[in-house]
């Protein structure tokens, strides 16, 4: 990974050449938290501490981005050399991911030197915004799939070739079985899924050929998109050629009346001997459709997810803030209408009635309660404490922290607050 230093924003610079220059090196806490969940989102999931984690391990200046700096005209060279030996060297506490959290709860923490943890203002938000953001929006479609197998199809229409890999991981921990992402597989070892484009059946004269060459070369993954023209005819001519003995796995609807149209295809495959033969949906999927065709008996198996999802389009940025809460072990915060903040680096308790999530609290770090300890010490001096769980270890903790969640909080279409004590 190349170096990573100047992915930040300039007056993180500034303001720590001043630090330096007027001896402010003491050690800071800065918090990073959602103030308030958006008005569609009763829960979010923690996301991206890996992908952070990994960040500022190449958080470092070579001498490409020294001479930028340089031609500013703002640094001074002992600001500059300082630069080109950082090493992060603090500690970093944080919410494990894959567990559900809430408004005001300290996601990440950083601990260091005052011009080191200021410098990763801009890194730490970016990161951990992007992968909750999108775990938070990947696990709706989940919780109303009812088991269908969920795909992620949305990289061509992500914000960014980075933010499509790294949705991809997010859409993964949050439930979804696979992706079109072939880098994203690479990466992370997730399940990579795909069939056909509108424009391969057009290539052809004739749209069984398409189907018949598709298969001949993919036998285990024949699914055949059947909207390019006539979706009940392509039906009836996979069905033909199903009893020809081409390999048929699947069909794909991508437009339509999407519960006419999959209860007819549905009909047409079961009576001809097809109850194998898998209905895959895709085009416009959220978790709003997905909910309305299940809910209308849509005989669907899959759906592939897109655009909606891997841009969180109904919520597409969290109100989201790194900030300064302890300084030489004295309190920090803000008192700004609508912007206050809270002293001291933290733990977050979690109690339990009946099993399900009851309330949080968030107290200075080093208080003892009764509850469940959420924040972990992650970085210690620069250093991981212990290895890093799998993606699949994570996504067990989502499922597991999804049987905890009240079930009002499940429903996408109630608005429920739950309750966060600030102490």
């Amino acid at each position: 990974m190349r170096n990573l230093g100047l992915c930040t924003d300039l007056y993180e610079l500034t303001m720590a050449q001043s630090y330096l220059y007027e001896g402010k090196t003491g050690k800071a806490v800065f918090s990073l938290y959602v103030r308030k969940l958006p008005e569609n989102r009763n829960f979010l999931i923690s996301a991206g501490l890996e992908t952070l984690i990994k960040r500022i391990e190449n958080f470092k200046f070579g001498e490409e981005e020294i001479r930028y700096l340089r031609s500013l005209g703002l640094f001074k060279d002992d600001f500059l050399d300082y630069l080109r030996e950082f090493e992060f060297d603090g500690n970093i506490y944080a919410i494990p991911e894959g567990r559900i959290i809430f408004q005001n709860e300290p996601i990440v923490q950083v601990e260091a030197s005052i011009p080191k943890a200021q410098l990763l203002e801009t890194m730490v938000i970016n990161t951990i915004q992007l992968e909750t953001m999108i775990a938070s929006k990947a696990v709706r479609s989940y919780l109303v799939a009812k088991g269908k197998k969920l795909v992620d199809f949305g990289f061509r229409r992500a914000h960014g070739l980075e933010a499509g890999i790294l949705a991809a991981r997010a859409s993964f921990i949050a439930g979804f079985d696979g992706t079109s992402n072939v880098e994203a597989g690479r990466r992370f070892g997730i399940p990579v899924v795909g069939t056909m484009a509108h424009s391969y059946v057009m290539i052809f004269d004739k749209e069984e050929d398409a189907f018949r060459a598709f298969a001949r070369l993919y036998p285990k993954n024949a699914i055949f998109l059947v909207d390019t023209y006539d979706t009940i005819e392509a039906v009836k001519k996979v069905v033909k050629l199903a009893k020809e003995g081409v390999p048929t796995v699947g069909i794909r609807i991508d437009s339509g009346d999407i519960v006419k149209l999959t209860k007819e295809a549905r009909r047409i495959l079961d009576e001809n001997g097809l109850e194998n033969v898998k209905i895959i949906v895709s085009g416009g999927v959220d978790e709003y459709k997905i909910k309305e065709w299940l809910d209308k008996g849509a005989p669907i198996d899959g759906f592939g997810v897109g655009t909606k999802f891997i841009t969180s389009a109904d919520a597409p940025y969290f109100d989201i803030a790194y900030k300064l809460v302890e300084y030489e072990g004295k309190p920090k915060y803000k008192l700004s209408p609508g912007k206050k903040t809270f002293p001291y680096k933290r733990q977050v308790y979690r109690y339990y009635k009946g099993g399900k999530m009851a309330y949080d609290e968030t107290v200075k770090w080093g208080e003892e309660r009764e509850g469940e300890k959420l924040v972990k010490l992650y970085v210690e001096n620069g250093k991981l404490k212990e290895k890093l769980p799998s993606l699949k270890e994570i996504r067990e903790v989502v499922i597991e922290e999804l049987n905890k969640l009240p079930e009002e909080f499940k429903d996408i279409y109630r608005r429920c607050e739950y309750e966060v004590k600030i102490l």
